[in-house]
């Protein structure tokens, strides 16, 4: 990633796990890593064997491979730019896994979530659709970047349901937005200043689902110098609490004048 005169350079190191869970026989998560480039994409695919490794698996890498192109050709490229490039390569794939759906009967039913983090200058542009989530943690403090599409969410905004009340779980997997269910899908797209020692958590609701965001806080804490380390840990106490679902975690280190390293 390159610096701005008088900016200092902010680099990324990133960290990947993903299983299957204790319970599912195949894994629908798909991810996309990309350290040089500042990009990371993961997607959760739904639609039953085979259409959700499909719509995961086309959404993470024709994601990433068209924000990679991009920074290479600008590494400079503006927030606005990066911001309309992602909703461009979103609502690209969106149309191709939607026409798929509708084409092949194999793939009847099937779509994705998705959460990707582009990185330019000291800035990451988050874009998420569906329950995949972005958390930040930054002085040992960790918050949600995002908020889920979800029925369960709709009923908390209007006060309906308190987040940990057991009478959401009936909804608590009913997505409202996805990769591949509506032709005019609109991704929620932000823009986040970074900071040196920061640390951005992309992860499929595998995780969230298993970990309270205080013990994926207390993890984090413990292992915030260590993301490869960090990353297989949430996926193993996810396993330990249940593991009712696929699990897949990116992190995201940020640091000040170091060299740039890829984990996978």
């Amino acid at each position: 990633m390159d610096a701005s005169p008088g900016n200092p350079l902010l680099l990324l190191e990133m960290a990947s796990c993903t299983d299957r869970g204790r319970l599912r026989e195949h894994n629908e998560d798909a991810l996309a890593c990309d350290a040089l480039a500042g990009v990371a994409v993961l997607a959760d695919g739904m639609g039953g064997y085979a259409a959700g490794e499909v719509a995961s698996g086309a959404a993470a890498s024709q994601i990433a491979a068209e924000l990679a192109r991009l920074k290479a050709e600008y590494p400079s490229v503006s927030p606005a730019d990066l911001m309309q490039a992602m909703h461009d390569a979103i609502r690209r794939v969106n149309t191709r896994i939607y026409r798929a759906a509708h084409k092949d009967p194999r793939y009847t039913g099937m779509g994705t979530t998705l959460v990707a983090a582009a990185f330019t200058g000291q800035v990451a542009v988050i874009a998420h659709a569906g329950d995949s989530r972005a958390y930040l943690l930054r002085d040992s403090v960790l918050r949600r970047m995002t908020k889920d599409h979800s029925l369960l969410q709709e009923r908390i905004d209007l006060g309906l349901l308190q987040a940990d009340d057991p009478a959401g779980d009936s909804v608590r997997n009913l997505i409202t937005r996805a990769l591949g269910v509506d032709p005019l899908l609109e991704p929620e797209i932000g823009v986040h200043a970074m900071r040196d020692g920061d640390l951005v958590l992309l992860c499929s609701d595998g995780l969230n689902d298993m970990l309270s965001d205080s013990r994926i806080e207390q993890i984090l804490q413990a292992r915030c110098d260590e993301p490869q380390q960090a990353a297989r840990e949430l996926v193993e106490q996810a396993n330990a609490a249940g593991g009712r679902d696929n699990i897949s975690v990116i992190l995201i280190g940020l640091r000040l004048g170091e060299s740039p390293r890829g984990v996978g």
